[in-house]
C-alpha cells in the first residue's frame, strides 16, 4: 500500500485515484499521524500531497520528519516537495514569477521517475513558492522556463520530488510518472482489485458487527444499493434496509426502489413516509448548507425511530464515498478546505444513537460501479446517475415548495427521456435540472406570461473530483427546451449551464 500525506490540496483525492488506477491501494491521513502509526501501516511509499500554504509561513502543516528515516521511498508533489526540502535542510522561497496553469517542462534524463517520459513534456503548475536551495544529496531533474527546480530527487535514498501535478489530466504524462515511482520505485503489485476488496470488506464487516442489526438507508442510487447487496452478503438476515420518502424524491423513486429489492433481492425493506416531516423543517430556509444540515439531521431522527423498531440494531450503514467525504471536509481531519457538506458526512448530530458502517468509504464513484458488477448487480443500477442525498431540495435554488418540486419533477422526467432516446444516458456522469428563483417574461398564445427558468445541466467525469459540461447536441437541447415549455406549466425559459468543475461544482447547491 502507498500512504498519501494530506496536506491540504483539494486534489489529494486524485492522487489516491490515480494510484488505484495502477491497482495499488492507497490510504490517506493527515500529516500529525504519529510515526509509530506510519511504521505498523507498513507502506511500500509515500506521497506528501500539495497543499494551500506556505512552508515558511507559521501554523503551515508539517508530518513528523522521521518518515525521511524510515528507508521509505518519498514523492512530494508541490507543497509536499517544499516540507521535504524545508525539513532536509533546503530553502523554500516566494516564487520570482508565479505559475498557474501549463508549463514546458523539459526532462533533463529520462530515468527514475521519469523513466519513458518525453524530454519535452507539459504538466500542470500551481505554485507560489518555489526551492531555493535543495538539500544534500539532490540534484534537479526538471525544470521549466519559469522554475528552475521543476523536479528534483536524492536517487540513494529514494526521494523524489515534483513541483508539478502529475495527478491532474493536464499532466499528460503524469500517471506514467506516478506508476514509474509506484512500480520501479517501491516495488508495489497489482494486487487492488474489486474482487479482492469485496472479499476484504465482507470479512471486515462480519467481524466488526458480529451478530448486531443492522439497518441501512436504501436510496435506490448506484451507492446506497451496492452498500446493501454488499452487507447482505456479508450478514444476511441481519440487515434491514430502511427507503425513507423524503419528499425530495424524483418522479416513481420510491416505487422503482421497492420494487427491485423486495422482489429480485428479498431483503428485509421498511418503507417509511416522512415527506411532510422533512418539508415542514425546509419551509422558509433558501441556504443550500442549512437544506443539507435540515435534512440529513431529520434524515438520522427517522433513522433513530426505525431503529427502535428494530430489537438489536446497533449500526447505521452508510453508502459514503472518498469524495464525499473530500468536500465535506478534510479526510480523517487534514487541512483541507471545506466545499460543502455532504448528506452521509454534514449533516449527522453530535449524539447519534447508531454507530456507523461505511463500507464504501474508501472507494471513488467508478470503483463502487465495478464492484457491483463484481457482486452482480443489474447493469441498469449500476449505471445509475449519481443522485444527491438532499435530492431535489439542492436542485431547487431557494425556498423548497410542494408546488416547486412538482415542477422540476417533471422537467427532470423529460430531461432524462430524451438524454436516454439520444443515446446519451450512459456518456454522462449526471445529466439533471435545476429551478432557478428567477422569473422570466415570455408570451405563449399571444399573452404575457411571468413564469419561472429551468436549467439543464448535464456534465462528463470519471471520479466527480473534476468536471467538464457536456456538448450536448444543439438540436437535443432544443428538443428538450420545447417539451418542457410546452409541456410544464409554469416554465417559459430554458437555459443550458457550461461551467466545469472547477471552479464551478456538479451540483449548484
Amino acid at each position: 500500500m502507498i500512504l498519501i500525506v494530506d496536506f491540504g490540496s483539494q486534489y489529494n483525492q486524485l492522487i489516491a485515484r490515480r494510484v488505484r488506477e495502477h491497482h495499488v491501494y492507497c490510504q490517506i491521513e493527515p500529516p500529525d499521524l504519529p510515526l509509530e502509526k506510519i511504521r505498523d501501516l507498513n507502506p511500500e511509499g509515500i506521497i506528501l500531497s500539495g497543499g494551500p500554504a506556505s512552508i515558511y509561513e507559521p501554523g503551515s502543516p508539517k508530518a513528523d520528519p522521521g518518515i525521511f528515516g524510515l528507508g521509505i521511498p518519498v514523492l512530494g508533489i508541490c507543497y509536499g516537495l517544499h516540507f521535504m526540502a524545508d525539513a532536509l535542510g533546503g530553502e523554500v522561497i516566494p516564487a520570482k514569477k508565479r505559475e498557474y496553469g501549463f508549463a514546458e517542462l523539459q526532462i533533463r534524463k529520462p530515468e527514475g521517475i521519469f523513466k519513458g517520459i518525453h524530454q519535452d513534456s507539459r504538466c500542470w503548475m500551481s505554485h507560489g513558492d518555489s526551492i531555493g536551495k535543495l538539500p544534500k544529496g539532490f540534484r534537479i531533474t526538471a525544470t521549466t522556463p519559469s522554475t528552475r527546480v521543476a523536479a528534483a530527487e536524492d536517487p540513494k535514498r529514494h526521494f523524489y520530488g515534483l513541483q508539478f501535478h502529475p495527478e491532474v489530466v493536464h499532466t499528460p504524462e503524469g500517471r506514467r510518472m506516478l506508476g514509474n515511482f509506484l512500480f520501479d520505485v517501491c516495488r508495489c503489485k497489482r494486487s487492488w482489485t474489486m474482487k479482492n476488496f469485496a472479499r476484504d470488506t465482507i470479512a471486515e464487516t462480519r467481524e466488526e458487527v458480529g451478530e448486531k442489526k443492522v439497518i441501512l438507508g436504501l436510496s435506490g442510487g448506484v451507492d446506497s444499493s451496492v452498500a446493501a447487496v454488499l452487507l447482505h452478503q456479508a450478514i444476511g438476515e441481519q440487515l434491514t434496509c430502511v427507503f425513507v420518502d423524503n419528499g425530495v424524491l424524483r418522479h416513481g423513486e420510491a416505487e422503482k426502489v421497492q420494487e427491485v429489492f423486495r422482489s429480485n433481492y428479498r431483503m428485509k425493506l421498511r418503507f417509511v413516509r416522512a415527506g411532510r416531516e422533512f418539508l415542514k423543517k425546509l419551509k422558509g430556509v433558501e441556504d443550500p448548507e442549512r437544506k443539507r444540515k435540515i435534512i440529513g439531521r431529520t434524515f438520522i431522527e427517522v433513522f433513530d425511530r426505525e431503529a427502535r423498531k428494530i430489537k438489536g440494531a446497533e449500526f447505521l450503514a452508510q453508502g459514503t464515498l472518498y469524495p464525499d467525504l473530500i468536500e465535506s471536509r478534510s479526510v480523517f481531519g487534514g487541512p483541507s478546505a471545506v466545499i460543502k457538506s455532504h448528506h452521509n458526512v454534514g449533516g449527522l448530530p453530535k449524539r447519534m444513537k447508531l454507530r456507523l458502517v461505511e463500507p464504501l468509504k474508501h472507494l471513488f464513484k467508478d470503483e463502487v460501479r465495478l464492484l457491483g458488477k463484481e457482486l452482480g448487480l443489474p447493469e441498469e443500477m449500476i449505471w445509475r446517475q449519481p443522485f444527491p442525498g438532499p435530492g431535489l431540495a439542492i436542485r431547487i435554488i431557494g425556498e423548497v415548495t410542494e408546488r416547486r418540486l412538482s415542477v422540476l419533477r417533471k422537467c427532470d422526467v423529460i430531461f432524462l427521456e430524451e438524454i436516454r432516446a439520444a443515446g446519451l444516458y450512459r456518456k454522462l456522469w449526471q445529466s439533471f435540472t435545476v429551478l432557478l428563483p428567477v422569473k422570466s417574461v415570455g408570451i405563449m398564445g399571444d399573452q404575457r406570461t411571468y413564469e419561472n427558468i429551468l436549467a439543464l445541466r448535464a456534465v462528463t467525469s470519471d471520479d466527480a473530483m473534476t468536471a467538464d459540461w457536456a456538448r450536448l447536441p444543439h438540436d437535443l437541447l432544443g428538443k428538450v427546451s420545447n417539451r418542457i415549455i410546452n409541456e410544464v406549466r409554469g416554465v417559459n425559459r430554458v437555459v443550458y449551464d457550461i461551467s466545469s468543475k472547477p471552479p464551478s461544482t456538479i451540483e449548484w447547491e
